[in-house]
């Protein structure tokens, strides 16, 4: 509950390094994400190299804080048969963004996540064959503003407002 009640996106970093044991632990928990029918769609590229993460930084206008971070997890998946796998596919996506991302806040490391929308400069940034594609990023660096701790009052509906016990 500790990592839960103290994630936040952070999008600035400082210039430390994550260990590599780190970041095995993060990716780890991507791995070991729910997936329905265990389907386990993904497959996770983790990038270090600064000229790499400025390049990924420009394949989607909200990813500018990818170029700082110390290290980028990109998820790939199969380019999806239809909607319903693309849909399926999106929510185990979804599951193993936020495994890592936890992971993270749990290791005191900041995460910023950031979709992809230039597919093409993507793939070819990081060598993706044409069957898969670039679904998201996760940045990750330790925050370079404060750190990470539980957060008292979050900007949240209110517990009340939102759980409905029984019916609505």
């Amino acid at each position: 509950m500790e990592a839960l009640a103290s994630r936040r996106n952070v999008r600035t970093y400082r210039d430390d390094p994550i260990s590599q044991e780190a970041l095995a632990q993060i990716l780890e928990a991507g791995r070991r994400a729910p997936s329905a029918m265990n389907w386990q769609p993904w497959d996770f590229i983790l990038v270090t190299d600064r000229q790499q993460l400025r390049e990924l930084s420009q394949v989607w206008r909200g990813a500018g804080h990818v170029a700082d971070s110390a290290a980028t997890i990109v998820l790939v998946a199969p380019v999806p048969a239809d909607d319903a796998e693309r849909d399926r596919m999106r929510f185990d996506l979804g599951q193993a963004t936020m495994a890592m991302m936890l992971a993270a806040a749990d290791l005191g490391i900041g995460s910023g996540h950031a979709d992809i929308s230039d597919q093409e400069r993507a793939r070819e940034i990081l060598g993706v064959p044409d069957d898969r594609m670039c679904v998201l990023q996760i940045a990750l660096g330790y925050p370079a503003d404060r750190p990470l701790r539980p957060i008292g009052r979050p900007d949240r509906r209110s517990f009340d407002e939102v759980v409905h016990v029984g019916q609505w």
